[in-house]
């Protein structure tokens, strides 16, 4: 049933004029290979996979490459299907992609770290286990040492700021994910708000899918 349904999403694929603007071919391919049955994007779309909204703010246009090219190869166990996109039209989706970046907000804590994808890195209860190049472990660490590491203030700080990751190896290849400074679209309620969110999750199994 997979097979078929990529066959089809493949063959759904729009041809795009050589002058469109590749953010808005992007959305085609997107939209015609069927991504929105399992990704969000501004409230609309499936949930099988992380919401997309603001995908372009957390992740690189050369991750997104990366990604779109092999996610087996990125994360063994994703259930992110291959699709084998020719080099022409993953440029469009990763201009697509890397275009989102539009912060509409949300209900509370738990809808902010849902809706800003973050479980797409932290998992949905804060399990980690995500991978990146060339650090310590090899993926994101777990986030159930937060509450007695860090004060809620402190949290916040650590949000608002982000956080660029240490390469395990200094001459090897810099990581890949780093965690992006919230501060620049989320205000300093929603900030507040993820942190006390952060504050009552606890480490368990996942009843979805972190891609």
């Amino acid at each position: 049933m997979m097979r078929f349904f990529i066959f089809l999403s493949l063959a759904g694929l729009v041809a795009c004029s050589p002058t469109e603007d590749p953010v808005t071919a992007g959305r085609a391919h997107y939209l015609a290979a069927g991504c929105a049955a399992c990704h969000r994007v501004d409230g609309r779309g499936g949930r099988v996979g992380p919401d997309l909204s603001l995908v372009g703010f957390r992740r690189s246009a050369s991750w997104l490459d990366l990604w779109l090219k092999n996610p087996k190869g990125w994360k063994h166990d994703t259930e992110m299907p291959g699709f084998a996109l020719d080099a022409k039209t993953r440029e469009a989706v990763v201009a697509y992609l890397a275009s989102l970046k539009n912060w509409s907000g949300a209900a509370d804590g738990e809808a902010i770290y849902k809706k800003a994808g973050c479980i797409a890195c932290h998992g949905i209860r804060g399990q980690g286990g995500h991978p990146n190049n060339n650090v310590k472990g090899g993926v994101i660490p777990a986030l159930d040492t937060v509450v007695g590491t860090y004060t809620r203030e402190e949290l916040v700080v650590k949000i608002r700021r982000g956080v660029t990751v240490q390469a395990d190896d200094p001459s090897g290849s810099s990581p890949e994910v780093n965690m992006p400074a919230w501060g620049e679209i989320l205000s300093e309620a929603d900030l507040e708000a993820v942190a006390a969110y952060l504050e009552t999750i606890a480490i368990e199994t996942p009843e979805e899918e972190e891609w």
